[in-house]
């Protein structure tokens, strides 16, 4: 019984045998390299306004059952943060991949169950402040100001939601992929086995 790393190619199989080793010592590692850093870094991203106001996040996290959520809150902002540089380094990947994956699920569980509501966020006065000012127009793009616009923001919300739910299931998959499978020969975890 033969054990292969998760970047080893059976040469046979391969279209052109000669690439296998550029394959197993760059392609691969550096492909892998690049989602756990995207992974990582789009937890930083979103994770740090969380960090800056921990407290916001207390009565999402009541919702889903964490109580008491002035506990939660921030713990879960600690989490993203320190999670996701952890996995963008590559260090203690599994269990920090694991403790980020989920927490995404726990946010797709969230957005799949409470869709945006038209009547709470997009009153007629709020999309006309809205439209009225460049400032806020100005975060949206062309499209995003016309769905805005067509509907009283129907259809941003729906898109809106669409894009929550599909970039919690793509990021939860990810930081998955990470705990079963560990960061990669491009890691410092993976640096830490060579040097032991």
């Amino acid at each position: 019984m033969s054990v292969h790393s998760p970047f080893s190619n059976d040469r046979e199989r391969l279209i052109l045998p000669f690439l296998g080793g550029f394959y197993e010592r760059f392609a691969q590692p550096f492909a892998w390299t690049a989602l756990r850093l995207a992974v990582g870094i789009m937890l930083i991203v979103e994770g740090w306004p969380k960090i800056m106001a921990p407290m916001a996040q207390v009565g999402f996290v009541e919702s889903v059952g964490f109580h008491p959520g002035w506990f939660w809150s921030p713990a879960l902002a600690v989490i993203q943060v320190l999670g996701g540089a952890l996995i963008a380094l590559g260090l203690f990947t599994r269990p920090a991949a694991l403790a980020c994956g989920v927490m995404l699920l726990l946010t797709l569980r969230y957005h799949m169950g409470h869709p945006y509501d038209v009547e709470a966020l997009l009153t007629p006065a709020g999309v006309q402040a809205f439209a009225a000012s460049p400032e806020l127009a100005a975060n949206l793009s062309a499209n995003g100001r016309a769905l805005l616009a067509s509907d009283g923001g129907a259809a941003f919300l729906s898109a809106a939601q669409g894009k929550a739910v599909t970039n919690s299931l793509f990021w939860a998959g990810g930081a998955f992929l990470y705990a079963a499978f560990g960061g990669g020969y491009w890691s410092l975890d993976g640096f830490r086995r060579k040097r032991l």
